[in-house]
């Protein structure tokens, strides 16, 4: 455990093979090695699951399973019903269902993440790194993978876990080793008798860390978006809502009830199949992102590697993307003008890089989601969608978010706030609507605004009904 930017992710390189340690040495299985290479690393079992993608979106799930050591026939040609029917047996033996022949940029995020725990069973691991495993998934999906992590240490396998939710580590792990700038803070036996959340987040932290509650109750301004019976597929129910300036709007509800489709209809992404769109009482039609960018849109999307940034690219370019034109006429950009322009909301969302030159790849989960924030308040966005805003982040860059999202509602900007953590929308949300199926089943405000309300309502359950 540990905070981004603790040395996590350096950790996991080194024991991948990715990175050379500057000392030391690693034990495995009772050699020892200065340094460990990929194919060294799989070779003496090591397989590792990593946060960011790292599938081919254009092969099947049961190719990706297989790629780098595929099932081929006696004349070198691959086998693919054999590689259809192992991969299929793997994914069954995990206790998951995946369209084995459907190719991965069909999935949603959760999948593919099912996807990659299925590949790293099929190399027949020892030791099984797992980097934030459930970040994506809903409640039951979480839960899936807890008992299969416990299952496959039951098997003998060595599990190294690493996630930001302390509630899980707390209920799989046997020992919790604390990171915090690149040294071992405190390892802790026997965990669930000696060891609670505060004691982890102190020493993750290095201080007390509180859980940032948002004041509510301010009056809020004058409708500033109305969606009316939209759908994002032919067979969608419509949806209808709207939001108000300086609101902050909460949408609950379990991975693919259909939250995000919604809103990535109404920026653009996809096709709209009927409904309305009124943005400052004038209706419009938005049928690109640059559309709903030009109306004052802006879109923080749940995958911020694959869909939100450039990772190649600096903090400075991945902060002026869709604003250039909007600061600088002309063919030429000033880059010491475009760097000071972006200087000035770095420090103001206290972004943590070496310099603005730094490709954002290697920025931390908390300060990349302040880059991609950087870049809607460059384009002066007065309606900004957060999807799943601080997963993969710590607990203290988590409160950061927090506070930048409640900051904004309060100058004047209208947030939606896409979230599957519940603490997350009760703490932020002057609203809650929950959907299920594609469709907004309830809008919850006040004191309506719980765990029990917005969990029975996701799952479609009643009053008293047993889930």
């Amino acid at each position: 455990m540990g905070e981004n930017g603790a040395g996590k992710s350096t950790f996991i390189k080194i024991l991948s093979g990715f990175l050379r340690p500057d000392g030391g040495e690693i034990a495995v299985h009772g050699q020892k090695f200065h340094f460990l290479t990929p194919h060294l690393a799989q070779s003496l079992g090591i397989q590792t699951i990593y946060q960011e993608n790292i599938l081919v979106p254009q092969i099947s799930v049961a190719e990706n399973v297989f790629a780098g050591r595929e099932i081929v026939s006696a004349l070198g040609i691959v086998n693919h019903r054999e590689t259809i029917a192992r991969a299929r047996r793997i994914i069954d033996s995990l206790g998951v269902s995946l369209p084995v022949e459907e190719r991965v940029e069909n999935l949603s995020v959760a999948e593919q993440q099912l996807v990659k725990i299925a590949r790293a069973i099929a190399f027949e691991p020892r030791v099984l790194i797992l980097d934030e495993p459930t970040a994506m998934f809903n409640v039951n999906e979480t839960r899936m993978v807890l008992d299969l992590v416990k299952n496959l240490a039951q098997r003998g396998i060595g599990i190294i876990y690493i996630s930001h939710r302390l509630e899980e580590v707390l209920e799989v792990a046997s020992r919790i080793t604390v990171l915090r700038d690149g040294y071992r803070v405190a390892c802790h036996n026997h965990v669930r008798e000696r060891v609670d959340l505060a004691t982890l987040t102190r020493e993750m932290a290095g201080r007390s860390v509180n859980v940032f509650q948002r004041e509510k109750g301010a009056i809020l301004g004058e409708v500033v978006l109305a969606v009316k019976e939209l759908r994002y597929a032919p067979s969608s129910p419509p949806v209808s809502f709207s939001l108000r300036r300086g609101e902050i709007l909460g949408i609950a509800g379990l991975v693919g009830s259909g939250r995000t489709e919604i809103f990535k209809t109404l920026f653009g992404f996809g096709r709209s199949y009927g409904g309305e769109i009124w943005i400052q009482g004038r209706q419009v039609t938005i049928r690109s992102p640059q559309d709903a960018i030009r109306y004052g849109l802006g879109y923080l999307t749940e995958d911020r590697q694959r869909t939100g940034l450039a990772l190649g690219l600096s903090v400075t370019k991945n902060a002026t993307i869709p604003s250039l034109g909007d600061h600088f006429g002309g063919f030429l950009i000033p880059l010491e003008k475009e760097r000071r322009l972006v200087e000035e909301y770095v420090k103001s969302l206290d972004v943590r890089t070496p310099s603005l030159e730094q490709e954002v790849r290697f920025l931390s989960g908390g300060n990349q989601q302040k880059v991609i924030l950087a870049r809607w308040l460059l384009k002066n966005s007065q309606i900004i969608i957060f999807d799943e805003p601080t997963i993969g982040i710590d607990v203290n860059a988590k409160s950061e978010i927090h506070r930048l999202i409640a900051r904004l509602a309060q100058e004047g900007k209208s947030i939606i706030l896409i979230s599957s953590e519940n603490p997350e929308l009760i703490a932020l949300c002057d609203r809650v609507l929950v959907v299920r199926h594609g469709q907004i089943v309830r809008e919850l405000t006040g004191d309506e605004i719980n765990e029990e309300n917005i969990i029975s309502c996701a799952f479609g359950v009643t009053a008293g009904e047993r889930l």
